[in-house]
């Protein structure tokens, strides 16, 4: 499969961006948490690990490839150690399953004027350049993630007085680090999204609104806050803007169609093309494509990266044929809902039914356009 660089999407099989962890690396993480080995073994298990997986990639046929975000914890842990002010607390809202059972867990949480004092992940970038032959993406939280899940209480009154004065500082910190990822030569950068389409959840939208804040109003400052962030960076630095509703060891935080957002989020946002949850019926169906515009493609996450049964070929191919009726197959591209292990625990499959997941998506994509 090679490279497409004359439409978006670039490529028509993609993958979010995390990979599990595998055993050497999560003992790596336990070990260097207890202070058991230094910060020189810790790298060299994490840089030993990322070749492995980039290989992996190449070898499945992606012609894009990240590092699993092998360094770490969560897909947002490490800009918690690097922007100043911010600390962790408890969220505000639960991941749940279909069962009904509920995980809660730490967010971001303001604590003083929020400032990049350092890169976020040039360094990624810089590493994943020396043992890559495909195109390197580097995935970023978005900047809806460091308020979302603390909503009202993301911060003390103190610090920031109103949404507009956080947002204007988060934004400049994600535009600085979009910028030096640039100038060291990242040309394909992908913004991870969760706030925006729960908001079209009724059921978050009623929680939203009991903590005292408008959802419609969030939906456009989430909006406003991600192109500033992206304002600036060079016409030929791709962005892909991933959206799903939560992803944490198979669960998730809300459902619902993109029906109610699609012209606000399609349209507003300035990515070039998104990568879309569509692995159940919980994402809803595909008329919201429509509302894409015609400059803009769609990466379709058909395949599940939270359970790991293996997709039907045949039926992703009919889904795929379902998304065409709503938007030209050749704006289209496949790939999982999300990632494989949005934080270190992983999702509950193993490394093989993961590589099986990732082999699927390159078949499909093959299958497709031939």
């Amino acid at each position: 499969m090679s490279v497409r660089t004359e439409s978006r999407p670039p490529f028509r099989a993609d993958h979010v961006g995390s990979l599990l962890r595998p055993a050497a690396l999560r003992n790596a993480f336990r070990r260097h948490q207890a202070r058991e080995i230094d910060e020189t073994e810790f790298s060299r298990v994490q840089d030993q690990c990322i070749r492995d997986a980039v290989r992996m990639q190449e070898e499945t046929g992606f012609a894009v490839v990240t590092d699993g975000e092998f360094r770490r914890a969560s897909y947002w842990a490490r800009f918690i150690e690097r922007i100043e002010g911010f600390g962790l607390r408890a969220s505000v809202l639960p991941f749940k399953d279909d069962q009904g059972r509920q995980n809660e867990f730490i967010a971001p949480h303001v604590t003083g004027k929020i400032r990049r004092t350092k890169p976020l992940a040039v360094d990624e970038f810089e590493f994943l350049t020396t043992t890559a032959k495909a195109t390197p993406k580097v995935t970023l939280p978005s900047p809806s993630t460091m308020h979302f899940y603390g909503t009202t209480d993301y911060r003390p009154p103190s610090v920031y007085g109103d949404f507009q004065a956080f947002f204007a500082d988060l934004s400049r910190a994600f535009a600085e680090e979009v910028a030096a990822l640039a100038a060291a030569g990242c040309r394909y950068v992908q913004l991870d999204e969760v706030a925006i389409v729960l908001l079209a959840d009724p059921l978050i939208r009623d929680h939203v609104k009991e903590q005292g804040a408008d959802p419609d109003k969030l939906v456009d400052l989430y909006i406003e806050a991600t192109n500033q962030a992206l304002a600036g960076r060079p016409a030929d630095v791709a962005v892909g803007f991933h959206i799903c509703r939560g992803n944490y060891k198979g669960r998730y935080l809300g459902e619902g169609g993109y029906d109610a957002l699609a012209e606000r989020i399609f349209g507003g946002i300035d990515a070039t093309h998104f990568l879309l949850e569509y692995d159940t019926p919980r994402a809803g169906g595909f008329a919201p494509l429509r509302a894409v515009p015609k400059d803009k493609g769609v990466v379709l996450g058909l395949i599940s990266s939270k359970v790991p049964e293996l997709e039907d070929l045949d039926t992703l191919k009919r889904r795929v044929e379902e998304a065409a009726r709503h938007i030209d197959v050749g704006r289209l591209a496949v790939g999982p809902q999300c990632g494989f292990a949005s934080a270190a625990v992983g999702n509950p499959l193993t490394e093989a039914e993961e590589r099986a997941k990732l082999r699927r998506t390159v078949e499909l994509a093959q299958a497709i356009w031939k």
